[in-house]
């Protein structure tokens, strides 16, 4: 949960992997299936980041980061994902956060294996500090599953 995640962040600072689903959302379900059930991938994520699931129509009100999160009845989503998305709400989305939460990057869609493996190494291992997203994309050489 985000609240465990905030616990172990004073702990030890990682990075956050945040995966925004619904209920109803197919492609969803597609991606746990197919995605995250990748073994190579469980074990980056584990060494590299927490690993949050988050329903954004979750209805149970919370507090995280010293703020309380509601479900708001108009939109049908939780305020937190309006925030962690900004705005931009699509099902699923798997966003990167920094440690201690900042700088939230969504990332809308299903997301297959190798997609999924040069983002998390884009971000895991620091080289969105110093390489734009086309040249590292244009140079990675996917490993998991093959």
């Amino acid at each position: 949960t985000l609240q465990e995640a905030e616990q172990k962040m004073k702990e030890q600072p990682k990075k956050v992997l945040v995966d925004v689903y619904t209920g109803w959302c197919g492609w969803c379900k597609v991606m746990d299936k197919k995605t995250y059930t990748n073994p190579e991938l469980i074990q980056y994520v584990n060494e590299n980041f927490y690993a949050v699931k988050f329903d954004a129509e979750q209805k149970s009100t919370f507090t995280f980061m010293g703020k309380e999160w509601k479900y708001q009845a108009e939109n049908k989503v939780n305020a937190f994902a309006i925030d962690l998305l900004h705005g931009k709400l699509s099902d699923p989305t798997t966003v990167i956060m920094e440690e201690n939460f900042k700088s939230a990057q969504p990332i809308p869609g299903y997301l297959e294996v190798p997609v999924m493996e040069s983002i998390l190494k884009y971000f895991g291992e620091n080289n969105y500090l110093h390489t734009t997203w086309n040249v590292f994309q244009a140079s990675f050489k996917p490993e998991w599953g093959k």
